[in-house]
């Protein structure tokens, strides 16, 4: 028989087929199919955790092949997999080679024959129920990872978490006896959120910035990209990283998907607990990602550790962003290969990746915040006069090609702050702001309008994802509404996708409002949210 093992790649991950052959021979173990250093160093942890366990190594030539053979296998989680199969074809489980092959193991081996955590176990359980498999064996401390799948109710499996080898191979044992694993007991396992809302602050502490509030608010409603930009000080970042505070929570299949691919990637953070694993993907309350992902990388970072890829291809933070917020802070500084790669994966909710063993595609469908000054002094729009920039206009010019009228052509809203009406925190200010918890409200009626809309065939959920053809269906407009709209597109020099971007944001504002149709007011707020940020000028009051 076989026994499948998981190996994390690209988005979804590949099944190991580990089967074992016995022959006469000097005793000794040779490992087939691509492994790498890791892979092939099982060998000592194998043996090792044999002896230690009590159990007897097989004296034989002890050949392993791990199908398919033309993928290379890096890791260390095939350690348990292996192990068990060496178990199976010595005999050391009696009546195991008879059972069905439908067994996946999971677990790195340590030489005194604990079994240590894997990442990417919900992932590899989620690839295994899809090919039918109906038995699993994971580490003790990724039970929880592996309970979320396993206990939905359509989901008929069974499993058992292990801490060593001799514990598994006891699991195996009753296993070819009873045809099932023991009961395990009933674990609760609590939500585990990558975005902590209650810990990034509230639009209330900041007072001012009306303006770039509504945009967020927008944003937020109908998923569209957003980019703000004036001057230092003002509150882009600080409201930026509170955007959290105001979105929708997933629904239960987008936080499945966004759970899959953290866990894929070993992106898990422990709260108040200490572990020497290589990664950080284990939680004593691990459960589903229900809120939106929020990530903020430092623009120093790579292409690939923005899009994803690597010599093992991984997802990268277009797709740790899926079904949430990518916030691009500092946005010119980030390299401009960088930010003109965004531009596919922004049009296609995808990002394709090319290898010589074939394509990998990553989900990439999140949404785009940036910040950016205005010009690279910062003083452009600040409180300072603009005679006082230190920037030459080539300058200027040359800091906001880096964004690239393409990439920009594909950001929805467009916001200009200025100094003069910078942001106050509450404490320096009389004023009361609306609080995040008033703004989520609107916005959660709006996304739930919108998933009430768009039905499963439609393939989309929010407003910023319609088709041409969708905002034909969807985007009725009244006579005044569409005059306003056709004035402003012929005055305003419109590209055919600002064109359908103005009428995607009215679609939201009219969600917001409760309103089946798009009237003439939410079509001119839609037009002032476009309208700016193609020139960095556009910060100057008019």
């Amino acid at each position: 028989m076989y026994i499948t093992g998981y190996a994390p790649y690209g988005d979804r991950g590949i099944l190991i087929r580990v089967e074992t052959d016995l022959r006469r021979g000097i005793p000794g173990i040779d490992i087939s199919g691509l492994a790498d250093g890791a892979v092939k160093e099982s060998r000592e942890r194998v043996r090792a955790a044999f002896r230690n366990s009590g159990l007897a190594f097989p004296l034989d030539r002890v050949l392993i092949n791990l199908a398919p053979a033309g993928i290379k296998k890096e890791g260390a989680a095939l350690d348990l997999p292996i192990a068990l199969s060496v178990m199976s074809a010595a005999g050391l489980v009696p009546g195991l080679g008879a059972f069905p092959e439908q067994l996946m193991v999971l677990g790195e081996l340590e030489l005194s024959g604990r079994v240590r955590p894997v990442r990417g176990v919900l992932a590899a359980v989620a690839a295994g129920i899809a090919e039918g498999i109906r038995f699993f064996i994971v580490p003790k401390e990724n039970e929880d990872e592996a309970v979320v799948l396993i206990k939905r109710p359509d989901a008929d499996v069974s499993y058992t978490a292990v801490s060593s080898l001799d514990e598994a191979a006891h699991a195996l044992v009753l296993l070819t006896k009873e045809g099932a694993f023991p009961q395990p007991f009933n674990k609760h396992t609590d939500t585990l959120n990558i975005t902590e809302t209650a810990n990034c602050g509230d639009f209330a502490e900041v007072c001012g910035q009306d303006r770039y509030k509504r945009a967020l608010e927008i944003a937020a409603a109908g998923g569209h990209n957003l980019l703000v930009f004036g001057a230092p000080g003002a509150g882009k970042t600080m409201l930026a990283r509170r955007i959290p505070s105001i979105m929708a929570k997933l629904t239960s299949e987008e936080a499945v998907e966004v759970t899959r691919i953290h866990s894929l990637a070993g992106k898990y953070e422990l709260k108040g607990e200490n572990t020497d694993s290589a990664f950080s993907a284990v939680s004593s309350s691990f459960s589903l990602i229900t809120e939106p992902p929020f990530r903020s990388p430092h623009h120093s970072a790579s292409a690939e550790g923005i899009l994803g890829g690597g010599r093992t291809v991984r997802p990268g933070e277009i797709s740790l962003a899926h079904f949430g917020t990518l916030f691009l802070d500092e946005a010119p500084e980030f390299k401009s290969n960088v930010l003109q790669a965004l531009r596919e994966p922004l049009e296609d909710r995808l990002l394709t990746i090319v290898r010589a063993e074939g394509p990998v595609k990553l989900p990439a469908d999140f949404q785009l915040v940036m910040a950016a000054n205005a010009c690279p002094c910062g003083r452009l729009g600040s409180n300072w006069p603009a005679g006082d920039c230190l920037c030459s206009p080539q300058e200027i010019n040359k800091h906001w090609r880096k964004i690239g009228g393409a990439l920009l052509d594909r950001v929805d809203i467009r916001v200009p702050v200025s100094g003069n009406n910078g942001a106050l925190t509450s404490a320096s200010s009389t004023h009361t702001a609306e609080t995040s918890a008033a703004i989520r409200h609107r916005v959660i009626r709006a996304v739930e309008i919108q998933r009430s809309r768009f039905t499963a065939a439609n393939g989309i959920s929010r407003n910023s994802r319609m088709s041409p053809s969708q905002i034909e269906q969807f985007c009725p407009l009244k006579k005044t509404a569409k005059l306003a709209l056709n004035k402003a597109v012929e005055k305003l020099a419109f590209s055919g996708r600002a064109y359908h971007s103005v009428l995607k944001m009215a679609r939201t504002i009219a969600d917001l409002a409760d309103k089946e149709m798009i009237e003439t007011d939410h079509i001119l707020e839609a037009i002032q949210h476009r309208r700016l940020g193609d020139d960095p000028y556009d910060v100057l009051p008019k």
